[in-house]
């Protein structure tokens, strides 16, 4: 015990030192945390769109009004030629163009139907097609509101209708930034102590260090530990700075689960992170060999674990990959614990799942390191 506390102390001195490194460890994810569920939100508003009204009457004018009052569309040009407003789309102003036909009012009073023509800009997927399903479902509450006028004059609405009131549970008021902020804490925390970790073993190596701790009587897994325990005190220090923070006073976030389970989870998690860390320093002789290595895993954990969309809705290959990483699991259970409030029957089989990356990256790590002593 004396020899693991040598060497916590020894790390602590050696992280604390380093002037450099101490905003990278406590204020940059702070600072993401901060920013980037603002940036990294799939919400889409303010589309750019182009009227083109060769009708000029009150119906198409009410149209117009009720896109401009949606909060969807933002209104860049108004003419009178779609060859216009086509030009537009070609030159990137506008994303939609919508045509309102000469005899719009005529036709819809007179035949009970008039066409619309809408253009949609599809170079970005997302966008088009919920601009396009945005513009579509304003088209038939508009429909909806004339013919109920039609049926009743006055006002009056002596129809039965069925009623129908939505209640959202867990994000009640479906804000996209309290879906965003668990999961790029997490993404931030696994960041954080994994590449911190294999570069910390990995400067070591190239000052030379590495070698006088290797002729010691240390045992190998007090070293490992002692390289440990540091970045999973720094990793929870971290995540309670995030969540309880950041989270709470800033997106208003409040965790409605059991925080002890959370915790719990997460102690479990830093080890296995930790334990990946250490295994890239033990296959890295430089840093840059583990930036590089570590670079690669990162941009895997950013896209392939449900951080930014469902990993149900991926392919067969990238959904089997997505289960293969601890990450995927914690992104899940953050989200089931903090917004929905869930208990241990719920994400039992995670925490079995995250033991088991803990015990092989661990060892892979214990099993892979060179002490010549």
């Amino acid at each position: 015990m004396s020899v693991l506390i040598f060497l916590l102390r020894k790390e602590f001195k050696q992280i604390f030192r380093d002037r450099a490194i101490l905003p990278l460890i406590f204020i940059a994810p702070i600072m993401q945390l901060l920013l980037l569920p603002l940036a990294a939100n799939f919400e889409i508003k303010n589309i750019a769109i182009s009227v083109v009204d060769q009708d000029h009457s009150s119906y198409s004018r009410q149209l117009i009004q009720k896109l401009s009052a949606s909060g969807y569309f933002k209104l860049e040009d108004y003419g009178n030629s779609f060859k216009h407003g086509l030009s537009q789309i070609e030159s990137d102003k506008v994303d939609l163009v919508l045509e309102i036909p000469r005899d719009f009012e005529k036709n819809l009073i007179r035949e009970s139907h008039s066409d619309l023509l809408v253009t949609v800009n599809a170079i970005n997927g997302v966008k088009a097609g919920l601009g396009a399903g945005y513009i579509n479902q304003i088209i038939q509450d508009f429909n909806a509101d004339v013919r109920m006028r039609w049926v009743n004059p006055d006002g009056q609405q002596n129809q039965s209708t069925i009623d129908i009131r939505p209640s959202n549970w867990f994000n009640p008021n479906l804000i996209y930034s309290t879906y965003m902020v668990p999961g790029i804490l997490v993404a931030l925390v696994t960041m954080l102590c994994s590449y911190m970790c294999a570069l910390n073993i990995v400067k070591e190596k190239e000052v030379g260090t590495i070698e006088q701790i290797n002729v010691t009587p240390i045992k190998k897994y007090q070293f490992i530990l002692g390289k440990l325990i540091p970045f999973w005190i720094i990793g929870l220090f971290v995540f309670t700075l995030g969540l309880f923070v950041v989270a709470r006073f800033v997106y208003g976030i409040v965790p409605v689960g059991n925080m002890f389970l959370l915790y719990g989870y997460l102690s479990i998690y830093l080890i296995a992170i930790l334990g990946l860390g250490l295994l890239i320093s033990t296959f890295s002789d430089t840093q840059q060999q583990a930036m590089s290595i570590a670079f690669l895993i990162i941009m895997v954990f950013m896209l392939m674990t449900g951080l930014f969309t469902s990993i149900d809705s991926m392919p067969d290959w990238a959904y089997f990959i997505a289960k293969l990483l601890p990450v995927t699991y914690f992104i899940e259970v953050v989200r089931m614990l903090v917004l929905k409030g869930s208990g241990f029957g719920d994400i039992q089989y995670h925490f079995l799942i995250i033991i088991a990356f803990a015990f092989i990256l661990n060892g892979l790590a214990i099993y892979n390191y060179k002490k010549t002593a």
